[in-house]
């Protein structure tokens, strides 16, 4: 595989993703839908302030963070009877962000103002909202369904880095030697079993088997108790910004994550997590799953915040070097220049150095025929 140039330090040229109108086509999950039972809560999604609530038949609602009459923000306001009303003047909202009360007005003279309203949505437990008529339907999550596995609710926090940079990070092997050294990175296996890759219309299926540590502390995690052992995984990428990560162990236990990158801004994203297992309670306790969880996303974090933010997805402008074990990256970086150049657009850059970002690369030399 081509090795393509690396850009010099500090070179900002990179796709912005809130810049990006097309991603506003896609349902992006926010927060747990059980946080909204208390009344609105303010979200920044892809660079826009907007206020969730419940509406009158308890679904959520989402509108624009902001009151058409003297910009009051409206999540600083409450629910009365399944409208939001400014915490302000009192002007109260419906969930499509009609004005349907002016205490200060007579109820048959209200005029026809309006604040922009989005969809919005509850699935997997959470409120997703798309800006836009959406694209695709949220993916689907089949064990939620199947007893044989439970749920435990994992993560919800702020990285300081952009969905893509997480994306590509989960379908890395070659990190896991290296950036997950303290959990369950193998020192003695830096090449890594690469993901065979099949694409699909949603994204893409990667399937691998990957020889990982296995210590004291992941015991219970994997069901085993030699000093390494085997993963088995099944994984998916969902356009634009979410991923399953099914992991299966020798022993049959499954640990399958599913986390949303959801942009913020261009340069930080809100990452919520859930994970089902198909063992018990007794086997390995939610919270021994979550503090080691925690810990391998600590790792990954800090790795990705002390990088550059957002990826250039156009490869052809050689801004990052690649090698093989990245091809899953690369596929995501194409699908998503295809997906914004199927709709108009292309991928919208901050300023490009005057020498094209690009460096110079001296090839290795070939070697010499021998016989």
């Amino acid at each position: 595989m081509e090795l393509e140039a690396a850009a010099a330090s500090g070179y900002d040229g990179v796709v912005l993703t809130t810049k990006q109108r097309v991603f506003r086509r896609f349902w992006h999950a926010t927060m747990p839908v059980t946080r909204l039972a208390d009344g609105p809560k303010p979200f920044r999604l892809m660079g826009e302030d907007i206020v969730l609530f419940l509406d009158r038949d308890g679904q959520p609602a989402a509108l624009q963070d902001r009151c058409c009459h003297r910009t009051a923000k409206l999540s600083v306001g409450w629910c009365k009877g399944g409208n939001l009303v400014c915490g302000y003047h009192g002007w109260e909202y419906d969930r499509d962000g009609h004005v349907v009360a002016i205490p200060q007005l007579p109820d048959d003279t209200v005029p026809r103002y309006q604040t922009p309203s989005y969809h919005a949505a509850e699935r997997h437990g959470y409120v997703w909202v798309a800006l836009e008529e959406p694209l695709a339907p949220i993916f689907d999550v089949p064990e939620a369904n199947d007893p044989a596995f439970r749920r435990i609710d994992q993560f919800d926090e702020k990285w300081m880095t952009s969905p893509l940079r997480l994306m590509e990070n989960s379908f890395d092997p070659a990190h896991f030697s290296f950036v997950h050294r303290g959990t369950f990175g193998n020192a003695a296996q830096p090449k890594p079993s690469l993901f065979e890759i099949t694409e699909t219309y949603s994204g893409f299926m990667a399937e691998t088997i990957a020889d990982v540590a296995n210590p004291p502390q992941a015991h219970r995690i994997s069901g085993e108790t030699t000093p390494t052992t085997f993963r088995h995984m099944r994984n998916a990428w969902y356009l634009p910004f979410c991923r399953r990560l099914d992991i299966e162990y020798p022993s049959g236990r499954r640990h399958i994550i599913f986390t949303c990158a959801t942009p913020i801004d261009d340069d930080s994203l809100q990452l919520l997590q859930f994970l089902y297992r198909n063992d018990t309670e007794a086997d390995c306790p939610a919270q021994a799953l979550i503090d080691w969880d925690s810990q391998v996303i600590a790792e990954d974090r800090a790795m990705l915040e002390a990088g550059e933010y957002d990826v250039p997805i156009d490869v052809s402008r050689r801004v990052e070097a690649h090698m093989p074990s990245d091809r899953p990256g690369i596929i995501m970086r194409r699908r998503l220049l295809e997906l914004l150049r199927a709709h108009g657009e292309d991928e919208i850059t901050n300023t490009v150095p005057s020498d094209g970002g690009r460096i110079a690369i001296t090839p290795p030399p070939v070697p010499e025929a021998v016989g």
